[in-house]
């Protein structure tokens, strides 16, 4: 990108930036508000929680430890023998105490078989594998604690708390166990409860759940969290497989081996500052299009004009290009037409002096076989220049159009549709038609070959009236009336880099496929020398179309052309050849001559006048060059016309286009040839000129 356009686009982006740097500034500020509340939202729920937690933790080991105080006294009286082990007195004694104990409903005395020896009621005893640390394991004044187990007669769920007593009177030993409520494990957390979405609960170490609940509802991410939770007993956040978010506290009672778990929903927290920071949130974007339409507002104008303005820089870009291309395409296609016409004229004579049938007559036949295919490839380099030696004519379109579709409707492969519409019935242009027959066939051929799976090419003919000029993609269109012939395709289209380059001469996407580039490039000259324009519009993937406008004439068309004069031989008739190449004069010298004239060549216009000054009446035509040094054929041709009005001449040339054509004609120019020449073609243009 060259400095201009980044500087305008810098320009062009600027008060983008500046709005965009005032909106990042006032969000910023917002977005730093929001963090403190929020960060002010969740330290005073943690804190507030962290006290509750603390508070209710405290009131389970006080609980606890009444309970544990009960279960002591009555392993004093086991010892003392104070208290019986079985039968009606010792379940007497056993419903007194239970009911002098707190949180406490139901006592058993259990031996080490696991047999009740006796109960203050008739409720049966949890199993001794529910507890944890194991009985058989546990220390003398040790605490162990059951499983949740449910009460059949209330319903209801206790946790049991078991204390290892030794040898007594009538037994081995055993445990003193004691049912509770589990819910009495929550102590006051009820009547205590911030919010509804408050969670509390009793664990044990080994992660059984004794009471209470937690937000995690499955038991295997309860344990994972639990996991957790006891190797990092700390306030923190948890994000559970849902993606919900809660703030937990964990609380330790290492006498019991309990987990006190605090939980609060994160969501639920933040409600309030999440409604705040959607009203800001909400600001902030509405500031955000404010600024934008502003912007959007202010540089509509401006961005019209610069697109317009790069628009036209871009065709014009192009358009230099191309014609910087066309005049050094036209240079080395004459450079490469006087070669040509030596080999022609040359070999035509060799071939003749060669036996008929020989090997050399073979031989020579692909020099000229070769030579004119030059020619040819010579032919579609001027076309590109605008510098073939052409006349124009006036002539109807849609004829020419409905040629090259009949020539393609007999070779379309399967898959390919034809779609023609003409409406311009009648609409003539001024020029060559074999030119504009090379344009379609050419346009038509690669809108075929866009299409190798199949497709519509479709062709349209029709008179358009442009009100005021306009830029398109590779010319300028000027006001006026326009016959407008649009070929389409529906290929892959045309990407923006080959757009650059389509109408360069020996540009080509084909690879090592068949073609030179030069299709495309003659399109756009044929175009230019109708003083006509082009556009072409693509999308990848919805193929391509090429929109070609030659001005409409409105002069009668043309007669058509007499047929070529058979060729036939001088009678020694004198001509003047004019060419500032030596060989190129021997080589016509010698052709003439061998067609039954009597040539007299010249290399400098200034020797060739003085001869024509001095003898007038000597020469019965004058063949002359084009392009000389000294003066050109045309220019050569004015001066004769002051010494010999009516000397037939005969300009060879190939470069020069419609322009070449007009110059011709002014300077008294008989008749024009394109150069290189063909000896047939030589002949039956001087019988013509001279009978």
């Amino acid at each position: 990108m060259d400095p201009g356009s980044q500087r305008r686009e810098s320009r062009s982006y600027r008060p983008w930036l500046i709005a965009l740097a005032l909106w990042l500034v006032l969000a910023a500020i917002a977005s730093l508000a929001l963090w403190h509340l929020r960060r002010d939202a969740l330290s005073g729920q943690e804190r507030e929680l962290d006290l509750l937690s603390l508070a209710l933790t405290g009131e389970i080991e006080h609980g606890l430890r009444g309970a544990e105080e009960g279960l002591l006294a009555v392993r004093e009286e086991l010892g003392d023998a104070r208290l019986a082990l079985t039968g009606p007195q010792a379940r007497t004694a056993l419903h007194t105490r239970a009911e002098l104990m707190p949180l406490v409903r139901t006592l058993w005395l259990v031996d080490r078989a696991g047999r009740v020896l006796a109960a203050s009621d008739a409720m049966p005893a949890p199993g001794l594998p529910s507890f944890s640390p194991p009985l058989d394991e546990l220390a003398v004044d040790a605490i162990a604690l059951s499983r949740p187990f449910v009460d059949p007669l209330a319903n209801e769920a206790l946790v049991a708390l078991a204390l290892r007593f030794d040898d007594a009177p009538g037994a081995a030993g055993g445990w003193i166990v004691a049912a509770m409520p589990a819910v009495s494990l929550l102590g006051a957390f009820n009547g205590a409860l911030p919010a509804t979405d408050s969670r509390m609960a009793v664990f044990r170490r080994d992660g059984a759940r004794l009471a209470g609940e937690t937000v995690a509802r499955r038991g295997l991410e309860e344990a994972a969290v639990m996991r957790r939770l006891a190797s990092e007993p700390a306030m923190q956040r948890v994000r559970l497989a849902d993606g919900s978010e809660h703030l937990v506290d964990v609380h330790h009672v290492e006498r019991y081996g309990l987990d006190v778990v605090f939980t609060r929903d994160l969501a639920a927290v933040l409600g309030g500052w999440r409604e705040v920071a959607q009203m800001t949130a909400a600001a902030v974007a509405l500031l955000l299009v404010v600024l934008a339409l502003s912007v959007h507002f202010v540089q509509h104008a401006e961005r019209r004009r610069s697109e317009a303005q790069r628009a036209l820089q871009a065709q014009l870009t192009r358009a230099s290009k191309l014609e910087s291309l066309g005049t050094l395409a036209g240079g080395v296609a004459h450079d490469f037409n006087n070669v040509l016409a030596a080999i022609v004229g040359f070999g035509e004579m060799a071939h003749d002096a060669a036996p008929a049938g020989s090997r050399q007559a073979r031989h020579l036949d692909k020099v000229l076989q070769a030579a004119l295919r030059g020619r040819a490839l010579v032919e579609r380099i001027l076309a590109f220049s605008r510098g073939g030696a052409r006349q124009s004519t006036v002539f109807e379109l849609e004829p020419v159009v409905e040629e090259v579709l009949g020539l393609l409707a007999s070779s379309l492969r399967p898959g390919l549709v034809l779609e023609r519409r003409f409406e311009a019935a009648g609409a003539r242009v001024r020029g060559d038609p074999t030119q504009v027959f090379e344009a379609v066939m050419n346009l038509c051929a690669n809108a075929m070959q866009a299409m190798p799976g199949g497709g519509m090419l479709s062709v349209h003919a029709q008179r358009v009236h442009v009100v005021a000029g306009r830029v398109l993609s590779h010319s300028s269109l000027a006001a006026g009336d326009y016959v407008t012939l649009t070929v389409s395709d529906q290929g892959d289209g045309i990407t923006p880099e080959v757009m650059e380059h389509l109408f360069e001469p020996f540009f080509t996407t084909r690879g090592g496929q068949s073609g030179t580039g030069l299709g495309l490039a003659v399109v756009h000259g044929v175009v230019a020398e109708f003083d006509g324009a082009i556009d072409v519009q693509s999308e990848a993937g919805r193929g391509a179309r090429f929109a070609l406008y030659f001005p409409e004439c409105t002069d009668a068309p043309d007669a058509p052309a007499a047929l070529p004069a058979v060729a036939s031989r001088g009678t020694g008739q004198a001509l003047l050849v004019l060419d500032d190449e030596p060989a190129l004069v021997a080589m016509a010298e010698e052709l003439l001559e061998g067609l039954g004239y009597r040539p007299v060549g010249f290399t400098d216009p200034a020797a060739a006048l003085a001869a024509l000054r001095e003898e007038p009446s000597r020469f019965a035509a004058v063949i002359t060059d084009e392009l000389m040094p000294v003066l050109s054929g045309t220019q050569f041709t004015a001066a004769l016309r002051r010494v010999a009005p009516q000397l037939p001449v005969l300009l060879l040339s190939g470069y020069g286009g419609a322009l070449l054509a007009q110059r011709a004609a002014a300077a008294g120019v008989t008749r024009m040839l394109a150069k290189p020449l063909q000896r047939d073609e030589l002949a039956r243009a001087l019988a013509d000129l001279l009978h």
